[in-house]
C-alpha cells in the first residue's frame, strides 16, 4: 500500500477532486506552450527541437517535484535571453564543445536551483527592490527586442549579440527581406489586435504560426522564405557534462545566473499563481524542482525554463487545481510535438522572430515606465540603469550594483528616520516624553544628569548620532541610557552605546542603564557592554534610573 505522506513529501500535489480541470488546463497550456518553444528554440540559436525539449522536460519534471499546485513550467523571454548569451559565448570560445558546455551551464543551474532550495533559501530569493527586478526584466525585454531585428528583417542575426545587432543595422536595413518583414508584421499585427474575446478561446500565438504558415504556403510557395526546416524529433542526445579549465569559472557564474533568474521567474509567477488559486506555494519545494528540471533538461539538449506567467494563467483559468495539469501539458506537449513534427518545418523564421518580438515588448515593465514621472528620482535612476546595465554590459553586474545601491540609499533613509530616535535631556521641558514623576527627578538634578533615550530598532547607520551624545556627556555628573523601547540592536550600535560608556566612565561619571528588550539585551549581554558597569546601575525602569542618577549626583 502506497504511504499518501511519504509520496506527498517527495511529489507536488496531486488531486484527483478537479481531474476534468486539470485534464482541460493541462491541454490548453500545451497548445500556448507550442509555438512559444518553437519561437524560443530558435531565438536561443540552440535551435526549435531544444526549445521542444526544454518546454516538455521542466515542464514535467517541475509539476512532479516542486510546490506550486498549478505552475506551468518552461522556455520563458528572460531564461532565452540568458541562454543566447551563454550559448554565444561558449561557441566562440570553444567550437568543438561549445554546445555542450552551453547545456553543462544549464544543468549547473539547476544544482544551484536545488541548493537554493535544500537550505531554505526560497523565501529570500525574492526579497529583491522593486525598482531593480523592474530594470533587470526590462533589459531582458529590451535585448529580445533587439535580437529579434535580423530574423524579422529576413536576415540571419549578426554575430556580437545587442552590440553587434546595433551596429549591424545600417546593412540590416540595406539588406531587408520585405515578404519575410510582411510575414513577421503580420505576426505582430494579429497578436496586438486580435480580440480579447477570441484570446480566450484560442491562443493568438497558435493562431499566427498556422494562419501566417498557411499565408507564406499558399501565396508566397515560389519565394525563397526562411523556414524553421525539418526538425530531427528522435530520441534526444545525451550532452554529457563537459567543461573547460579556462571557462571554468565563467561557467559557474553563468550557472548561477540563470539558476537566480529562474528562482526569481518562478517564485514570482507562484505568487500569482496564489492569488488566483487562493492556495499557498511551497518555495523551497518549487526551487528543487524546477532545479531537476533544469538538470533533466540540460542533460536532453533542453533550453532552460522556469514558471511561466500567461501559461500558468492559461492553466488556472482552464481549471486546474493541481500539478496533475503540469504532467498532462507536458505529456500532451510531446505527444503534439511528435505528431506535427513534418508540419513544424514549414513555419517561416520571420513568424517566431514576430512572436518572439511580442514577448520581448511584454517582459517591458510598462506600468512601471509609464509612472516614471510620479516615482522617487532615486527608483528611477535604479531602475534605468540596471535596465542599461543588462543591455549593454553584463546581467551579474547589474542586478549586484542595483540592490547594492538600493540597500545603501534603503539604509541612509532608515538610518535619518532611526536618528530622530536617539534623544537627549538634561530638563523636563515640556516635549521630553516623561512622566510627572520622572520629570520631578529629572528637575532635581539641577541639569547635571543627562537622559539619553533611544527607541526603535537601531541599526548601524545611526552610530553617528550616538557618537555625537558620547562628546556631550562630560558636561554632566551622571548618566542614563534608556533603551527600554529598544527590540532590536546590531553590534555596530552595541559598540557605539560600549564606547560612549567607556568614555563616561574614565571620566568618572556615573551610567545607569535602563535595560533593553531581550533581543537586544541579548546582543550587549554576549558583547560584555553591562560588565562596564556594577549591577546596582543596571536598572529595570526609567523611574528607577533616575531616581539613582539623582542619589549619585547629590553624593
Amino acid at each position: 500500500m502506497i504511504n499518501h505522506h511519504y509520496t506527498s513529501r517527495i511529489f507536488n500535489n496531486f488531486d484527483t477532486k478537479h481531474l476534468r480541470g486539470d485534464i482541460f488546463g493541462g491541454v490548453t497550456a500545451a497548445v500556448v506552450s507550442l509555438p512559444m518553444a518553437l519561437a524560443f528554440g530558435v531565438a536561443s540559436g540552440a535551435g526549435p527541437v531544444a526549445g521542444l525539449y526544454g518546454a516538455v522536460l521542466v515542464g514535467l519534471f517541475a509539476a512532479l517535484f516542486g510546490g506550486t499546485s498549478t505552475l506551468i513550467s518552461e522556455p520563458t523571454g528572460p531564461m532565452t535571453v540568458v541562454m543566447t548569451a551563454v550559448l554565444t559565448t561558449m561557441m566562440a570560445n570553444n567550437p568543438e564543445n561549445g554546445m555542450a558546455m552551453a547545456f553543462t551551464v544549464v544543468m549547473i543551474a539547476g544544482v544551484f536551483q536545488i541548493f537554493l532550495g535544500l537550505l531554505k533559501l526560497g523565501k529570500y530569493i525574492t526579497l529583491m527592490p522593486y525598482s531593480v527586478i523592474s530594470g533587470f526584466m526590462s533589459g531582458i525585454g529590451v535585448i529580445l527586442i533587439i535580437l529579434q531585428i535580423a530574423p524579422f528583417l529576413g536576415q540571419a542575426a549578426p554575430p556580437g549579440g545587442v552590440t553587434g545587432t546595433l551596429g549591424a543595422l545600417p546593412s540590416l536595413w540595406a539588406n531587408i527581406q520585405p515578404l519575410e518583414t510582411l510575414l513577421g508584421g503580420l505576426t505582430l499585427v494579429i497578436l496586438v489586435f486580435m480580440p480579447k474575446a477570441w484570446a480566450k478561446l484560442i491562443p493568438p500565438q497558435l493562431v499566427v504560426l498556422v494562419l501566417v504558415t498557411l499565408i507564406s504556403l499558399f501565396f508566397f510557395s515560389a519565394h525563397d522564405i526562411r523556414r524553421i526546416g525539418e526538425i530531427p524529433l528522435g530520441l534526444p542526445t545525451i550532452y554529457v557534462p563537459t567543461f573547460s579549465q579556462e571557462q571554468l569559472v565563467t561557467m559557474i557564474l553563468d550557472g548561477m545566473v540563470l539558476g537566480t533568474l529562474g528562482c526569481i521567474d518562478s517564485l514570482l509567477t507562484a505568487m500569482i499563481a496564489d492569488s488566483l488559486t487562493r492556495q499557498e506555494h511551497k518555495s523551497n519545494r518549487e526551487l528543487v524542482g524546477q532545479g531537476i528540471g533544469n538538470v533533466v533538461s540540460g542533460l536532453f539538449g533542453g533550453l532552460p525554463g522556469a514558471g511561466a506567467t500567461m501559461g500558468t494563467v492559461v492553466n488556472i483559468q482552464a481549471g486546474a487545481r493541481s500539478a496533475l495539469s503540469g504532467v498532462t501539458r507536458a505529456v500532451v506537449l510531446l505527444v503534439i510535438v511528435l505528431g506535427a513534427a513534418r508540419l513544424t518545418q514549414y513555419i517561416p523564421l520571420a513568424v517566431l522572430a514576430g512572436i518572439a518580438l511580442k514577448v520581448g515588448f511584454n517582459i517591458l515593465d510598462w506600468s512601471f515606465i509609464k509612472r516614471a514621472h510620479k516615482i522617487p528620482k532615486h527608483a528611477l535612476f535604479i531602475m534605468y540603469g540596471v535596465m542599461l546595465l543588462t543591455v549593454f554590459f553584463d546581467l551579474i553586474v547589474a542586478v549586484g550594483l542595483g540592490v547594492f545601491i538600493a540597500n545603501i540609499l534603503t539604509i541612509e533613509r532608515l538610518s535619518e528616520l532611526q536618528t530622530k530616535n536617539v534623544k537627549a535631556f538634561s530638563d523636563a521641558g515640556d516635549d521630553v516624553p516623561l512622566t510627572t514623576e520622572e520629570k520631578k527627578y529629572l528637575d532635581s538634578a539641577n541639569g547635571q544628569v543627562l537622559l539619553v533615550y533611544l527607541s526603535g530598532p537601531m541599526i548601524f547607520g545611526v552610530s553617528k548620532a550616538i557618537a555625537r551624545e558620547h562628546r556631550t556627556i562630560q558636561r554632566y555628573q551622571s548618566i542614563v541610557m534608556d533603551l527600554s523601547d529598544v527590540p532590536l540592536i546590531d553590534t555596530t550600535i552595541s559598540l557605539a552605546i560600549e564606547n560612549t560608556i567607556k568614555g563616561a566612565v574614565d571620566s568618572k561619571r556615573h551610567v545607569f542603564i535602563v535595560k533593553p528588550r531581550t533581543q537586544a539585551k541579548i546582543t550587549l549581554q554576549r558583547l560584555g557592554v553591562f560588565e562596564l558597569i556594577p549591577g546596582t546601575q543596571l536598572c529595570e525602569t526609567r523611574l528607577e534610573a533616575l531616581a539613582k542618577a539623582t542619589e549619585s549626583k547629590a553624593q
